[in-house]
């Protein structure tokens, strides 16, 4: 697995899965606690990676099978507690243990993962908090917002994005379910851009500036 981030707690990286999706390990540099973000197909570099620490909890985003496809090999091979909505929850190969809304304050050692549920691509979809990293599952990519069937959940990932995601700090960094990351701040340059030629369609960000179309 990569290093991402080395400070107040270290964040690790891999590509694997059935659908080119990133998984993520946090560690808690004092207790040496780990928590895995997603769970799928192929996990042996996490759980080589997490031989290292001792994993306390994994942290679904949402129910798609590419994101819990190795649930069940991680889930027994480190005995940690699984958690996830409740609104996702019965759609998985290992039922929850531990139940999230929004709102929610989980710890792991030093590490505080804040959730934020973010309904749009599942009914259950969640965001997870940790310092200024975003790992925000296929709620929002680094160009665009996540794929949602129809017209009321692509309203509801919208405004998930806008109403709570982009009230974030701009040097928040993202860390999404697929391909590369980017900040709150360069996602919502992005949106507003976007927003500015379909202002009859697309909602805009509470408290912000409109932007121009050209």
């Amino acid at each position: 697995m990569q290093l991402l981030y080395d400070k107040e707690f270290k964040v690790y990286w891999t590509l694997c899965g059935s659908d080119g999706n990133n998984a993520y390990l946090i560690v808690c540099p004092v207790t040496n606690e780990g928590i895995i973000i997603d769970a799928p197909l192929g996990p042996d570099k996490i759980l080589e990676q997490a031989k290292e620490t001792q994993v306390k909890a994994v942290l679904i985003t949402h129910r798609h099978l590419d994101h819990v496809e190795g649930l069940k090999d991680i889930a027994d091979a480190t005995g940690a507690h699984v958690a996830a909505h409740p609104q996702d929850a019965d759609d998985m190969p290992v039922s929850p243990d531990v139940l999230v809304i929004d709102g929610d304050t989980l710890q792991v050692g030093t590490v505080e993962v804040n959730v934020i549920h973010t309904p749009g691509h599942t009914p259950g979809s969640v965001c997870y908090l940790v310092g200024n990293h975003l790992f925000s599952g296929d709620t929002l990519y680094a160009q665009a917002p996540g794929e949602s069937v129809g017209v009321e959940a692509t309203q509801q990932i919208l405004n998930s994005i806008t109403e709570k995601l982009f009230s974030l700090p701009d040097d928040t960094l993202i860390l999404p379910g697929h391909g590369n990351g980017s900040t709150i701040g360069i996602s919502k340059q992005l949106y507003r851009e976007f927003a500015a030629q379909y202002p009859d369609l697309l909602p805009p960000i509470p408290g912000a500036p409109p932007a121009t179309s050209g």
